[in-house]
């Protein structure tokens, strides 16, 4: 009788255990197809920058603004129907981390040449661009690769010939067909990695057939001005996405120009930059006066196509800081120049 108890009770201990496995693993660790966006950072530009011969006077400060991007569990599709401030959205398909995560450090890191490019302009520095490298964003969706490529792979040599622009990839690959053998030379993670890749069909232009490695591909980009005392340097974070160009160029061309364009504000901001100065819309500006607020910002420079949805959660949050929509960075000079200098204690 005894042993017939112990024996039922080791049972129902592990089925107990098997139980809370499973909940466990469905809660937690089952991938679902929805991501969560909610209020990310808003974040000092000026530890981000450096320049060796700029002016570093700044009382206020730049703020770049963040969404913050969950692939979701269940726990968290069920948490986030408690926080208002949160939108559950579908994932891309056959989009992956890793590519999403490369995708968006291109993006940042074009967003930084542009914002050097529109403050060089801005402040009348000569500079050059010097592609430094070209490397994976991701697979192609439509066609199978058939070499071995990861995201986030540099493409150091094809058929022997150093890559170093896109326009490397193009000539190199000129009067291939579909089938031919190229050997590649790739670094991945600070590795070498050499390998013969046949061609795919990648496109068709008039009569000829056009021949590629099958993947999506990008290029990093170096702007070098003229005087090294006007070099920009960036500090590594773990932020992505092009939305930072307006804040960072604002930073940028303070650090270049005599005297404190931030006249003692907490200035926050988002928008993408272009060479010539025009500003772009982003996406989850919502989030991003959320964030600005939380940071107690004064000012927040949005893009003129998201004002709309910014001043109604602006409106909506309660918030006092001061909604400025800009179509350039010209728009925002404008306005900083406009402001009284604040005095200790405002």
């Amino acid at each position: 009788m005894h042993e017939r108890q112990s024996r039922s009770i080791f049972i129902k201990s592990v089925l107990y255990f098997i139980t809370l496995a499973i909940l466990v693993y469905v809660l937690v660790y089952m991938p679902t197809p929805y991501m969560i966006n909610k209020p990310g950072t808003a974040e000092e530009v000026k530890p981000m920058v450096t320049i060796s011969g700029g002016d570093p006077e700044e009382k206020g400060t730049f703020m770049l603004t963040t969404v913050s991007v969950s692939y979701a569990n269940i726990a968290m599709l069920v948490t986030s129907q408690f926080n208002k401030h949160a939108e559950v959205v579908r994932k891309e398909p056959d989009r992956n981390e890793q590519e999403y995560e490369t995708q968006q450090r291109y993006y940042m890191s074009s967003s930084q040449s542009s914002a050097i490019m529109a403050a060089y302009l801005k402040s009348g520095i000569e500079y050059s661009v010097v592609p430094e490298y070209v490397f994976v964003i991701g697979l192609s969706k439509t066609i199978m690769t058939k070499g071995n490529f990861q995201s986030g792979d540099k493409i150091v040599k094809l058929n022997g010939q150093k890559v170093n622009r896109f326009e490397d990839l193009g000539a190199i690959l000129q009067g291939k067909s579909p089938g031919d053998a190229v050997s590649v030379q790739l670094e991945r993670q600070g590795e070498s990695i050499d390998q013969e890749v046949e061609l795919v069909k990648i496109s068709k232009e008039g009569d000829a057939v056009k021949a590629g490695l099958g993947v999506s591909v990008g290029e990093v980009r170096k702007v070098q001005p003229k005087e090294s005392a006007h070099e920009v340097e960036f500090s590594n974070t773990r932020i992505g996405g092009p939305s930072a160009g307006l804040m960072f160029t604002l930073e940028i061309y303070n650090q270049l120009t005599p005297g404190d364009l931030s006249k003692g504000y907490r200035v926050a901001g988002t928008g993408t930059m272009a060479e010539d100065g025009t500003v772009g819309p982003i996406g989850g500006v919502q989030f991003k006066i959320v964030a600005s607020d939380r940071e107690k910002a004064e000012i927040f420079f949005v893009p003129e196509d998201n004002y709309k949805d910014a001043k109604a959660k602006a409106d909506a949050i309660g918030t006092k800081m001061k909604l400025v929509p800009v179509k350039t960075v010209d728009d925002a000079l404008k306005y900083l120049n406009t402001l009284p200098t604040k005095t200790v204690g405002e």
